[in-house]
This record gives structure tokens, C-alpha cells and sequence, in this order.
């Protein structure tokens, strides 16, 4: 088919862990929401998601 690579599906979810990410570097430093002893490992966490999902929405189709 001539169009076969246009009708494939791109969504790999890396804009959701995008925001995801984002949204643990929100919440993380506020202790109201998460305990004080989590909001380091709940940064980490958001800083290594976000990661994830921008190597999956931009770097990854790129490098080939």
C-alpha cells in the first residue's frame, strides 16, 4: 500500500508521561499531598517519567 506508513498509528503514551511527570513535579515538594519522606523519591520519580515520555514523544522516531 502506498499509504500504509501514514495509516500507522504514532501514540506511544509519551505525552501522557509528559504530563505525568510534570504533575509529580508539581505535587512532590508539597507535603500537604505527600509525606515529607516521599517528596524526594516522588521528584525523582516525576524527573525519570518525564523523561521517559519525552524520549518517547520526540527523540525516539528520530533516532533511526
Amino acid at each position: 500500500m502506498v499509504h500504509g506508513e501514514h495509516n500507522k498509528s504514532r501514540n506511544s503514551g509519551g505525552f501522557a508521561l509528559i504530563i505525568l511527570g510534570a504533575l509529580m513535579l508539581i505535587i512532590g515538594p508539597q507535603e500537604a499531598i505527600v509525606p515529607k519522606s516521599l517528596s524526594i523519591i516522588v521528584w525523582i520519580a516525576g524527573i525519570i517519567i518525564g523523561g521517559i515520555g519525552f524520549y518517547l514523544k520526540f527523540i525516539k522516531n528520530r533516532v533511526k
